[in-house]
């Protein structure tokens, strides 16, 4: 079955002040980076949008939402959903206009964080983020049709959850979970 895709980035004209502060840096501890994207999921005749927020150190995901629009609150919720719990040192996106937003550079200024973005087009400066959401869909979206919003939001919030956190090793982690890694480098 052929999948019709969705562009979910629309970069802010003009020269942006902000750098890739993760590119040469050796992420050694928890809260040194955050990282967030944006994907879609297909229901029966639309596009919803899913937002996620992953620490890079413990591959924890950290907020995510669910909306039927692509907008700035998409991005806000899981940011202030995380900032509840810590704060990162450094909070990387790309450019689109949701993380660039007054709203959501303010918040990020305003707790001290340093913003760091990819460069426009280069989506493999955000891989931190795009592999999770990667994850997401290919071992819980693609697998399923959602009938609709509210199905999919229970659906993918078990994944992360339930599935991710406690039952999906990663490499990067000695092939151990985010809550195995976390509990570990805690105790």
């Amino acid at each position: 079955m052929k999948r019709l895709a969705c562009q979910t980035t629309r970069s802010l004209e003009g020269v942006q002040p902000y750098v890739n502060r993760l590119k040469a840096l050796d992420i050694c501890r928890q809260d040194q980076g955050w990282v967030s994207d944006i994907t879609y999921v297909r229901l029966k005749g639309r596009f919803i949008y899913v937002a996620v927020l992953m620490d890079v150190f413990s591959r924890m995901i950290r907020g995510w939402q669910i909306s039927q629009h692509l907008n700035t609150s998409l991005t806000l919720k899981p940011l202030q959903q995380a900032l509840y719990q810590s704060v990162p040192e450094i909070y990387h996106s790309d450019q689109g206009v949701q993380y660039l937003s007054s709203a959501y550079t303010s918040t990020l200024t305003r707790h001290g964080i340093e913003i760091s973005l990819a460069h426009r087009g280069c989506p493999w400066e955000n891989g931190y983020a795009e592999r999770p959401i990667r994850t997401l869909k290919e071992e819980e979206v693609h697998l399923n049709d959602y009938e609709d919003i509210t199905e999919a939001r229970a659906r993918i919030d078990h994944f992360i959850t339930q599935v991710y956190h406690h039952k999906r090793p990663h490499s990067a982690l000695g092939y151990l979970t985010p809550i195995e890694f976390q509990r570990k480098i805690l105790s």
